[in-house]
């Protein structure tokens, strides 16, 4: 069947410019802006994030966008159902939409669809977090090798996260995690366009510096204080 919605996906590094080239498209397309970007969905996290600025958000109209807290429970999964649900609604008033990445796995979900992993005990998971805080990530990371090569070398191991996770997975099913991981693509009824925004290394890092400046000076001190209760 022939495709006729096109879903624009622009990527790239911290303070590329993902934002700004977004809402021009947005404009200039008159669509709207999925955010895929995790950190931005909570209402509590705004100065760290950052967030789109008010005339960011008044300049073309964004979705999920502070629009959960932090003591809701909410995953890549709901996410993808959510942010298909909206396209097909947007779809309706415009062929062309416009996502504008921060979260690689939540873009690749609402594009490709998510591996099937199958549910493990949780009690593996507290295991693996209790063995994070008494053995630290080195730890995990041995283990990890032992048991899933090829997820050990593919895998942010440095992200305690995603380390818990893959092992989780190893030790609930007997098989590596990588296994899960090589499902075919789920169709979608767009077509994807996907945007890849690069800059000279020197300047990325100068352009995160002078946000993190202005971040400061708008609190971000103080946001991570009152956030830092609610760490897991």
């Amino acid at each position: 069947m022939l495709k006729t919605q096109t879903l624009i996906s622009i990527v790239g590094p911290t303070a590329i410019g993902k934002t700004t080239l977004g809402i021009d498209l947005a404009i200039h397309f008159n669509s709207e802006i999925i955010s895929c970007d995790s950190r931005q969905f909570f209402k509590e996290m705004t100065i760290g994030t950052a967030v789109p600025n008010i005339d960011e958000l008044l300049a073309a109209k964004h979705h999920f966008i502070k629009h959960i807290s932090i003591f809701d429970e909410y995953n890549v999964g709901q996410f993808e159902k959510d942010a298909l649900l909206k396209l097909d609604e947007l779809f309706i008033k415009n062929s062309i939409q416009i996502m504008v990445g921060g979260s690689g796995l939540y873009l690749d979900a609402v594009l490709n669809g998510l591996d099937d992993f199958p549910e493990v005990d949780l009690s593996i998971r507290e295991e693996l977090t209790q063995l994070l805080k008494e053995k630290g990530i080195e730890y995990l990371q041995v283990q990890l090798k032992k048991l899933d090569l090829e997820s050990y070398k593919n895998i942010a191991i440095d992200n305690p996260h995603r380390i818990i996770r893959a092992l989780e997975i190893c030790l609930g099913t007997t098989k590596p995690y990588s296994s899960f991981k090589n499902k075919p693509k789920t169709p979608r009824n767009f077509n994807s366009i996907k945007i890849g925004l690069t800059a000279d290394r020197k300047l990325i890092y100068d352009r995160i510096n002078q946000r993190v400046d202005l971040m400061m000076e708008n609190g971000l001190l103080e946001e991570a204080k009152k956030l830092h209760p609610f760490k897991h």
